[in-house]
């Protein structure tokens, strides 16, 4: 069974817990939402880093390998790798968590682009985007189960 959060099955758990509201990606994101803000952070920094060590060593979850794999993720020319990895670094120095996008809706150069575009942005910006990619995320793997 494909797991809807990366290696933070509390979401789910708590989302059981409470009344069901008929939409189950609602009642995620709202125990998402309402979780401490280092819940919230433990949750982002649960996620791997883009082409990075564990793509590498083969140690991502079934569903992030094929995630990461249908943007390209997999493919990477010597210089798209560089340049991963050097956005990577970057944003996890400035953020102290790995950039989170919900590759699945994207392809590798806007991938880079928007790595970019985010590494101007604040700390408090950036946990809002994390949340929110990750919200896309949950709501494709949802899909991908129905």
């Amino acid at each position: 069974m494909t797991a809807l959060f990366e290696h933070s099955p509390w979401v789910e758990e708590r989302a059981d817990a409470r009344p069901a509201s008929g939409d189950r990606h609602a009642d995620l994101m709202a125990v998402l939402h309402s979780a401490t803000r280092e819940e919230q952070l433990a949750l982002i920094r649960a996620h791997p880093e883009l082409a990075g060590k564990a793509a590498i060593d083969r140690n991502l979850t079934d569903a992030s390998a094929a995630e990461q794999a249908s943007a390209g993720l997999d493919r990477l020319t010597p210089d798209e790798y560089a340049a991963f990895h050097r956005l990577n670094a970057a944003y996890r120095a400035r953020f102290d968590f790995p950039f989170i996008i919900c590759v699945r809706l994207t392809d590798k150069a806007d991938i880079l682009a928007a790595m970019e575009r985010r590494l101007t942005h604040d700390r408090e910006t950036e946990i809002a985007a994390a949340l929110e990619q990750i919200g896309e995320i949950v709501r494709l793997r949802l899909e991908d189960k129905a």
